[in-house]
């Protein structure tokens, strides 16, 4: 039997920053990951034998830091790594590719710009020439409602709403529908009849800020695979803090005495004991551990199994040469299988991992491609994902990427290719494949169902991307602001009078729209919907009726 201050349960990004902010605060620590690897869906992995060179990392899926990433960006800065910190591995990129089988795409700055100029055209793509005046003066109406609603409005109104009824989509020129609605699924794997209005729209938003704040990067990438430029140092740094950490742990259910957690059973019977319990393990898994008797007390606990996951993972394509695309992502905007990529190498300095040196001698490049529509049939096959082999997945994606690369100027043969490493979460059966890491989904009004990280049982905190936070969507920011939280519940029990609480930050929206923010919360107070509802009310009232109102 173990005997610890705290225990937390489950080794990923959430569980990792409760971990390192009690730590910091003199706590004894122990975690328990199940599998052998921590840093959840964050991680990377070797991707060829490890005993005939240093290996080639795959992984679940690419990491990228847009702006408002804060909480995650303010804990790799207190990770040392060398003579500086984990923070200095972040790599600013410099324009997305937005891809197309009919033509040769668009690139989106997204380097800071530093002219007049230089903001009209990274914006463009906001607000693209090849949209309609009408869909853009809308979008940006839709936009504007968003920023003067109060935050009751937001969370009781339009988390009831979908992303494609509120930007009108059925009645929205093609152009507009591909660009602001599937586009949309290529960064939450949500579709977006089905993601809520207030969820896609914030992040919408919150990624076009991030385009006009001259103080921060717009988007950054690690300079190495992720477990080698940040998960590797963080574990170091949290075991010379007198963390335990525990791999090939897992844990099988909670002892519960009707007010507060007494253990935590594994799966070989031991028991550990402590003072607090977080619990940080995926959506999926959540569940297993909430009992009859924990829901009565917490109901929030009992409606995360209302929770919905959605599919969105990763394969990494090893190639001959390093194709190098732009330097940043690449945005697949009519691929059947809503396809993002980043051509990983021109951000891996050689210092830190160099490709050259690792699996094959015949790898330059590394392709890093996730796939975040597993329903719509592929090209190839004509069936989709779900329904495909490991091996036709592979080839499934790599058509689609030749289909959309080769008509922007860049060639992508086959004879490049010399392997791939698809997520071993994708595991087959005999229906095609199953996914053991889904990823949480922002399904219209969700956030109901979404506890938050003290969830009123005396000795029990949540730290995973389900639990209501500020950054709102499944991902490392939320993840790790949901540690923070669950942190900040135990100093406030035990310790709240000789610990500084760790440091949350709110979502940052202009200033200027603050009052009109304070009016519309005595307009819902009063029960009158947001102006801007009854405009478009009367817009497509008049649309839908030709004209004749």
């Amino acid at each position: 039997m173990v005997d610890t201050d705290v225990a937390v349960i489950g080794g990923g990004i959430g569980g990792l920053t409760a971990a390192h902010e009690l730590a910091e605060r003199g706590f004894d620590v122990t975690v328990l990951e199940a599998t052998d690897e921590f840093g959840g869906k964050a991680r990377s992995m070797p991707a060829t034998p490890e005993t005939e060179s240093p290996p080639l990392h795959g992984e679940h899926g690419f990491r990228f830091f847009p702006a408002f990433y804060r909480h995650v960006i303010d804990t790799m800065e207190r990770i040392p790594d060398g003579d500086g910190t984990v923070a200095d591995n972040l790599v600013e990129t410099d324009a997305t590719l937005i891809a197309s089988v009919d033509g040769p795409g668009q690139r989106a700055e997204t380097r800071t710009p530093d002219s007049l100029r230089g903001w009209l055209e990274a914006l463009r793509p906001a607000f693209a020439e090849d949209l309609p005046p009408e869909d853009v003066r809308f979008l940006l109406e839709r936009l504007l409602y968003l920023l003067t609603s109060c935050d009751r409005r937001r969370e009781e109104e339009l988390d009831d709403v979908s992303w494609w009824s509120f930007i009108d989509a059925e009645n929205r020129s093609p152009e507009c529908r591909d660009r602001l609605a599937y586009a949309t699924q290529a960064l939450v794997a949500l579709r977006p009849q089905l993601g809520s209005a207030r969820t896609i729209g914030t992040i919408y938003l919150q990624l076009l800020f991030g385009q006009l704040d001259p103080t921060r990067p717009t988007e950054q990438v690690l300079n190495a695979p992720t477990s080698v430029a940040w998960i590797e140092p963080w574990l170091d740094y949290l075991e010379r803090l007198g963390v335990d950490l525990r791999a090939n742990t897992p844990a099988r259910r909670l002892e519960f005495d009707g007010q507060q957690v007494t253990g935590v059973v594994l799966a070989d019977e031991t028991r550990v004991t402590a003072d607090e319990y977080v619990l940080a393990v995926p959506v999926e898994v959540a569940p297993t551990f909430v009992t009859p008797e924990l829901a009565r007390v917490a109901p929030e606990l009992g409606r995360i199994g209302r929770l919905e996951t959605a599919w969105m993972n990763g394969i990494q394509f090893y190639l001959s040469e390093d194709v190098e695309l732009t330097r940043g992502h690449q945005v697949y905007t009519d691929s059947p299988w809503a396809l993002t990529s980043i051509s990983q190498r021109q951000f891996w300095t050689d210092d830190e991992y160099d490709v050259g040196r690792r699996g094959p001698d015949a790898v330059e490049g590394v392709l890093s491609v996730i796939a975040s529509d597993w329903e719509t049939s592929g090209i190839v096959y004509r069936k989709p994902a779900r329904e495909c082999t490991r091996a036709e997945i592979a080839t499934e994606i790599w058509t689609q990427l030749k289909a959309h690369l080769n008509v922007t100027g860049t060639t992508l043969s086959d004879d490049l290719l010399v392997d791939w490493f698809l997520d071993p979460a994708i595991v087959e059966t005999d229906d095609g494949v199953e996914n053991r890491s889904p990823l949480l989904i922002n399904t219209v009004g969700s956030l109901r169902n979404r506890p938050p990280a003290d969830v009123g049982v005396q000795n029990l905190t949540l730290a995973s991307d389900y639990v209501r936070t500020n950054a709102d969507l499944a991902s490392m920011e939320s993840a790790n602001e949901a540690g923070r939280r669950a942190a900040n519940a135990v100093l406030e029990r035990h310790a709240r009078r000789f610990y500084t609480p760790a440091e949350i930050w709110d979502l940052r929206e202009p200033a200027a729209f603050e009052p009109f923010k304070q009016q519309d919360r005595i307009r819902y107070r009063l029960g009158l919907p947001h102006p801007a509802e009854v405009t478009q009310s009367v817009r497509t009232l008049t649309r839908r009726l030709g004209g004749r109102v």
